[in-house]
């Protein structure tokens, strides 16, 4: 189906318990294609960062949201990452069509639209790919700052 607005989300910080967890949702623009998209974990950091640039740049909508530490503690790690990833898609400026997650677990969205869980989709969907850069690179920078 052409025209399908694919939202890909996922989080960063699931892992490494320091710090809120974040998400990101992006829906990208099928006129600008971004080569290069992989799971944020097999690139450079240098590779990401350039790459976040263009993401923000060329998407047709992005969002980053977290979790913080006192809601991780109260609603434990997977809980809190579902609720960033909600959050992230809420945050978009662009309704998506279709919202696909990386992981085996969805979110529950605020917005009426199909949701599926793709495992490994950060490999698999460009759009999840974008939304693993996003999401580890604010994280990085969050934790420097």
């Amino acid at each position: 189906m052409s025209g399908l607005l694919l939202c890909g989300v996922d989080e960063a910080g699931r892992g490494p318990l320091a710090g809120a967890v974040f998400a990101a949702a992006v829906i990208l623009d099928p006129a600008h294609p971004i080569a290069g998209l992989a799971d944020s974990k097999k690139l450079s950091e240098a590779r990401r960062d350039a790459l976040a640039i263009e993401i923000r740049q060329h998407a047709l909508a992005w969002s980053i949201a977290t979790a913080s530490v006192a809601e991780i503690d109260q609603i434990n790690i997977l809980q809190a990452s579902l609720l960033a990833m909600s959050r992230a898609v809420a945050g978009l400026s662009v309704r998506p069509d279709k919202v696909e997650v990386d992981g085996n677990r969805v979110p529950t969205l605020t917005i009426a639209v199909p949701v599926e869980a793709i495992v490994k989709g950060d490999a698999k969907v460009a759009a999840i790919s974008a939304a693993s850069i996003l999401a580890k690179t604010a994280r990085d920078a969050e934790l420097v700052a």
